[in-house]
């Protein structure tokens, strides 16, 4: 069924509201591997409250939602396919985005894939509502390659801060300052990591919304042009924190959520 045509709010659609004990229970399972992306999405569920279906709603019903819905653009497949983008430059955002997705063997699709391990599709409310949500995730690692924030321990939390300033999903907080709270037990860091997740979410305020964009579109900009345009400013504290972080013998691969060690 083509996406104009669901509701847009399916009836069986609920708001979770704020959980805290299955939200406590998934963010120990994340502690003992931060590569498990299947309770980042457990998470953001039993978090989802009215900001997040608001957010929804509004850009559905707006003019650039309503074509992007009828484009039905699938996102992890045209980001996957780097053939696509071969005659972009080396300063586009595609190019970029192509290097990071190889540097870390990543694919959009095996983000897609990490999210159908916690709910299978077919277990999702079938409406427009489901497909913002859906492109939220879609559009995670390229937050990653316009903001600068690394896949390190510190960059995902600090990203996670920035991306709810775009979405509102309170899941996604608390992870950020509950991920940078482990990080600062685990590694007995002087480095000021709070500070750099209030500087994501500083930057995110600032921005444009990243999942609202034309993504075919912004793969072609200038990488230095699409954040200017978006006003995407550098994470100059993050940056500062991993410095120390190195100073103190933990290099930036080896944060982690459960430990870090020495150098």
């Amino acid at each position: 069924m083509p996406y104009t045509d669901l509701p847009l709010v399916a009836p069986e659609r609920k708001t979770s509201g704020f959980r805290p004990l299955k939200v406590l229970h998934h963010f120990g399972k994340l502690v003992e591997n931060k590569e498990d992306t299947e309770q980042v999405f457990h998470i953001i569920e039993a978090t989802k409250g009215r900001k997040s279906h608001a957010l929804a709603r509004s850009f559905v019903t707006s003019p650039d939602g309503r074509r992007m819905l009828a484009e039905a653009v699938d996102i992890p497949a045209m980001l996957d396919d780097h053939g696509r983008w071969a005659d972009c430059g080396p300063q586009t955002v595609a190019a970029h985005y192509i290097a990071f997705m190889q540097r870390e063997g990543l694919s959009a699709a095996g983000l897609v894939a990490e999210s159908h391990r916690w709910a299978p599709p077919e277990s999702l409310p079938q409406d427009q509502t489901q497909w913002y949500f859906d492109r939220l995730r879609d559009t995670h690692d390229l937050f990653h390659v316009l903001t600068g924030y690394g896949r390190d321990a510190l960059g995902e939390v600090s990203l996670l801060s920035f991306t709810y300033e775009q979405n509102h999903n309170a899941g996604i907080l608390f992870i950020a300052y509950a991920g940078a709270r482990q990080i600062r037990k685990v590694s007995g860091t002087r480095a000021p990591l709070f500070a750099a997740i209030r500087e994501g979410r500083a930057l995110g305020r600032a921005a444009q919304r990243i999942a609202h964009q034309d993504i075919a579109a912004l793969m072609r900009e200038d990488i230095s042009e699409a954040r200017a345009r978006l006003g995407i400013g550098k994470p100059e504290i993050y940056r500062q924190c991993l410095a120390i972080l190195e100073s103190e013998g933990v290099a930036r691969e080896q944060l982690t959520l459960g430990g870090a060690q020495a150098a």
